[in-house]
């Protein structure tokens, strides 16, 4: 694995991906949906494949032995990774959906009742607002909602009013938006909520990738992320869940693992994080991630966010000189991070990004599972443009000449 110094070596980055190195015409601008993984993540996860695979947890002979203290080392790296306290507060999930639904039908479904509310921001990915509706239909909750500004800021005093209420239970936020890469202050909601006493979950799911870390500083109480964004595998999430909370909520999912005694009139649950790990767990995919955990932390978060924040200079700075492009939310590029998203007027995102992609620019078109943010923006769809390590500023240059192309044939 290299390691790199605060000046990070693009062009040394690069050719650590495969994809890159075989997709030589395209230009990848659609990292938020889904990172290319570099070439240690996938040997790490092939080696273990072809050497060392067992299943975990079952086995007394030497290999499952092997593989389950390999797993759960990958376990130990996440731990590590966002600073928790515990081990056994990191549940390996399928994603940062099923993290979310997880607390939702887990501990939303155990312990709150009618009357009982749940406050979403209107930056909110869909996977942190279905769970909460069902919820609703189900147990008659209720759902109140923080507004943002026409940058995307969220309303502080909204939450503060929505707190007043007495009857919220949990505030859920994401740690950075999938659409306009603002990054809601967290670790100041989490203590104005627990205040009111209300418990706060964060959807990391972009946030992991981009910038460290600490559960333990910001003192939040969930915190969900996918293995597919911090340049991991697909397959696999994490749930981190303070002890105490785990302890408490009932487990999700019945079958194997996840029990302690079974008998023909009931069950007793296994303690966390077995409790809520129920089946053949992703196995090469937790050997996967944790190589990718590792390879982000070789080369440095000052390197990553300098990198970035150049990038996002770049992207604001092409985009702001394309005549009818209007920028979504943030007009700064100082303050985005990650992503940009943007609309061109009398151009349908749709047939922009596919005209785009005909020159071998990758980038995402829609309302990236994010339609109540939109209908507040005021657009039924937008183009985003995202970045990671691999991207370099005359990728991103290199795009404005392109959108100008495409708004030509469009125009005719």
């Amino acid at each position: 694995m290299l390691l790199f110094c605060m000046a990070l070596d693009c062009a040394a980055i690069r050719r650590q991906f495969p994809f890159l190195r075989k997709q030589e015409h395209l230009i990848y601008l659609d990292s938020a949906a889904s990172v290319q993984k570099p070439e240690c993540v996938l040997q790490a996860m092939d080696a273990f494949s072809r050497q060392k695979y067992a299943n975990v947890h079952r086995g007394l002979y030497p290999l499952s032995e092997e593989a389950t203290e390999l797993f759960e080392q990958s376990r130990e790296t996440v731990r590590s990774f966002l600073g928790a306290r515990h081990r056994d507060e990191i549940i390996f999930t399928k994603g940062t959906t099923e993290s979310l639904n997880l607390v939702a039908k887990s501990w939303g479904n155990a312990l709150l009742k009618k009357g009982d509310a749940v406050a979403l921001t209107v930056l909110e990915h869909h996977s942190a607002i279905v769970p909460w509706l069902q919820l609703k239909e189900e147990k008659g909750i209720e759902i109140v909602w923080i507004d943002i500004d026409d940058q995307g800021h969220l309303k502080r005093d909204g939450l503060t009013r929505v707190l007043k209420k007495g009857n919220v239970r949990l505030v859920s936020v994401t740690g950075l938006s999938n659409v306009l890469g603002i990054r809601p202050p967290i670790k100041e909601i989490i203590a104005e909520a627990h205040q009111a006493g209300a418990l706060v979950c964060i959807d990391a799911a972009q946030l992991v990738g981009h910038h460290p870390v600490s559960v333990q500083e910001l003192n939040c109480d969930f915190f969900a992320f996918s293995g597919h964004k911090p340049y991991g595998p697909t397959g696999i999430g994490v749930l981190y869940a303070k002890r105490e909370l785990l302890r408490s909520m009932p487990p999700f999912l019945g079958g194997g693992m996840m029990i302690r005694e079974v008998r023909r009139n009931g069950f007793t649950p296994a303690d966390a994080p077995q409790k809520f790990e129920a089946g053949t767990p992703p196995i090469v995919e937790a050997i996967g991630l944790k190589t990718a955990l590792e390879w982000i932390e070789a080369i440095g978060w000052n390197a990553i966010e300098a990198h970035e924040a150049a990038l996002m200079n770049a992207a604001y700075e092409t985009l702001g000189g394309i005549p009818g492009l209007r920028i979504l939310g943030l007009q700064k590029p100082s303050d985005a991070s990650g992503c940009v998203s943007f609309v061109v007027e009398g151009a349908h995102p749709h047939d922009l990004t596919d005209l785009l992609g005909q020159e071998g620019f990758c980038l995402r078109a829609g309302h990236h599972c994010a339609q109540p943010l939109h209908e507040r923006l005021g657009v039924s769809a937008s183009i985003r443009l995202s970045v990671a390590l691999y991207n370099t500023e005359e990728e991103i240059r290199a795009l404005g000449p392109a959108i100008a192309r495409a708004i030509k044939v469009l125009a005719t």
